[in-house]
């Protein structure tokens, strides 16, 4: 197996940057050491579902500067500190604020604008897809248990029964929001379900983090049955993608990555893990495996040298 090597010591700054005219918080993460010409190799990394930047991000970001990249993390809008209406989360805006990370990352001095890559776990790992597929500037990608398509999703965690009453209430939400402007707030479990380990896990994070116990408006469901990181998967070649999932996941079902991985050109990987589930990799032995994985690929997607082979913009 790859390992990803001995942490090196890192540094943090608090920074900013904007997207459609919202401020947004985010900290950088930049390697040990002086910087190298032409500058540090970057990644952006996405949060999963409802996640600040300071939930699980922290460790991640760590160490992929360690490896000697700069990472980001960031909140999107209307979470964390940064700016937007509270808690609005539509996928397809999240998308965009990864975006205007991308181009912070090229206003910087000390930053490679010609490798920068993208590191995201499940929902997160979803916009990482989204992101690359749509803007060629991301030269590497990581997407750790991702979502493929919301529509399919959001239909894996229910029985046929809540699934067609899940829709007539989406539906009827939809009439209202085009009448009043508003939509229906409600817990964000009715929107993603959690299974018995999920909401275990979720219990916990909320003991430290108790803005975690949150609501979202069911316009977050209605984006998300027209949002499909699958159908621009496919555009990301020939820029090196790494899918990595739990199997038998039962938050975001292995299929998702399957059907992801179908739909991608080379160069891909896929990688499977057993015996955990899908929390379990942002801390202990899942982490170091996920990361074992993860570093190697960024390394050789965004690092200069004759070693590495670094990939190229399909439009270079």
């Amino acid at each position: 197996m790859p390992t990803s090597g001995q942490p090196e010591p890192v540094s943090q700054e608090d920074v900013a940057f904007y997207c459609d005219g919202l401020r947004l918080t985010a900290t950088v993460h930049r390697p040990a050491g002086q910087t190298p010409a032409p500058g540090w190799p970057a990644v952006v990394v996405c949060n999963g579902f409802g996640a600040s930047k300071d939930l699980v991000a922290p460790d991640i970001a760590d160490r992929i500067a360690a490896a000697g990249i700069m990472a980001l993390r960031f909140d999107y809008r209307g979470f964390g500190q940064s700016e937007g209406r509270y808690h609005h989360m539509i996928p397809q805006e999240q998308v965009e604020d990864a975006r205007a990370a991308v181009t912070y990352f090229e206003s910087r001095d000390d930053v490679d604008d010609e490798a920068i890559g993208v590191y995201g776990t499940s929902f997160g790992g979803a916009h990482a897809i989204s992101l690359a597929g749509t803007d060629t500037r991301v030269r590497a990608i990581v997407s750790v248990v991702p979502v493929g398509d919301g529509r399919r999703w959001m239909r894996s965690l229910r029985r046929n029964w809540e699934w067609n009453s899940f829709c007539r209430r989406l539906h009827e939400d939809r009439m209202n929001h085009v009448r009043t402007g508003e939509s229906e707030w409600v817990d964000s479990d009715e929107i993603m379900v959690p299974d018995p380990h999920a909401d275990a896990w979720h219990q916990e994070i909320i003991a430290q983090f108790p803005e975690r116990k949150y609501s979202l408006p069911l316009e977050t469901a209605n984006r998300l049955l027209d949002y499909s990181p699958q159908s621009v998967v496919a555009q990301i070649a020939p820029r090196p993608l790494l899918l990595i999932h739990v199997v038998d996941d039962d938050l975001v079902p292995t299929d998702e990555t399957e059907q992801l991985y179908a739909a991608a050109g080379e160069a891909k990987r896929k990688v499977l893990l057993s015996d955990m589930h899908h929390h379990d990799i942002y801390a202990g032995a899942p982490f170091e495996t996920v990361m074992s994985y993860a570093i190697p690929w960024l390394r050789a997607g965004l690092m200069r040298g004759p070693e590495t082979g670094r990939a190229r913009r399909a439009d270079d």
